[in-house]
Formats: structure tokens, C-alpha cells, sequence
């Protein structure tokens, strides 16, 4: 077989040309997959869990606080006492589901609202009125003493 100078040349600079491609996509890439931005969750049975270790419980006010402003927290958590028994308490993300605004409990109706665009959620952070369609992120919460106390993880 004999080939013209031209034809090699063309031959070599598109054999290395494929041969960059995969090194190309691979600069390109970012690493993530589609499903690394869902959490993962473990699966557990009933027989799994433990009972809570007091350790893994946060103090995020003083119940004190909780009954002279109605709610307690930061911008992970919010407590408020539990409409149907008000010697517990209910806590929640407050971040709505809707836009990521921070909600606000509203003690005289009894439930959570958002101030962008007037989602509300009941107090165990399900959707009362849209925009919003996905329900508020619930955590256990508990009062120890003068303590509000929540497992956020």
C-alpha cells in the first residue's frame, strides 16, 4: 500500500484526535451524578433503631423562650408546642418547599406559613394551601427540664 504524504497526515491528526476525546469528556466532567443530589437514607427495620441517645439531642432554646414567643430555633429548626398537646412540642425545617423562604408559625391559626407566597403547613409539616407542594422536613423534639431539645439527624 502506498500512501501520499497528505493521507498520512490527515490519518495521524484524526487518530489523535480520537484518541484526546476521552481525555476531553474527562476534564469536562464535574464528578456528580444525577442521583448524588438526593440524600441517601439507610434502610432500617424496626428491630434497627435504638432508643434516642440523649447525646444526639440539640438544645435549641429554653421553654421559657418557646412560651413568651411562641417558637424556638434557628434556620435548621424551628419548635413550637403542639396544637393537640401542649406538653409536647413539634419541630420542622422551616425552610419552605416552595421557593426556600423561611416560614413563620402562626399561633393563632395554628400552622406555619410562608411569607413569599402564602404557603401553609400544619404543624407536622404537611401542605395546607399551595404554592407549596412538598411538605416541611419534621424532626423529633422533645422538652427536658427548662430544655427544648431536637435530634436533627
Amino acid at each position: 500500500m502506498n500512501m501520499q504524504r497528505r493521507s498520512f497526515l490527515t490519518y495521524l491528526g484524526v487518530s489523535w484526535a480520537a484518541s484526546c476525546f476521552p481525555l476531553v469528556l474527562s476534564a469536562c466532567d464535574t464528578g456528580a451524578k444525577k442521583n448524588d443530589a438526593e440524600p441517601k437514607v439507610a434502610a432500617s427495620s424496626p428491630a434497627d433503631k435504638k432508643p434516642a441517645d440523649p447525646a444526639s439531642f440539640t438544645v435549641v432554646g429554653t421553654v421559657a423562650d418557646l412560651d413568651k414567643t411562641g417558637s424556638v430555633g434557628n434556620k435548621q429548626v424551628l419548635v413550637v408546642r403542639d396544637p393537640a398537646n401542649k406538653s409536647k412540642v413539634v419541630a420542622v425545617n422551616p425552610t419552605c418547599t416552595h421557593k426556600g423562604c423561611a416560614v413563620q408559625w402562626k399561633a393563632t391559626e395554628n400552622h406555619f406559613e410562608c411569607p413569599c407566597h402564602d404557603s401553609d403547613f400544619a404543624p407536622d409539616g404537611k401542605v395546607l394551601k399551595s404554592p407549596a407542594t412538598k411538605p416541611l422536613a419534621t424532626y423529633t423534639a422533645k422538652i427536658e427540664g427548662d430544655k427544648v431539645m431536637v435530634k436533627l439527624a
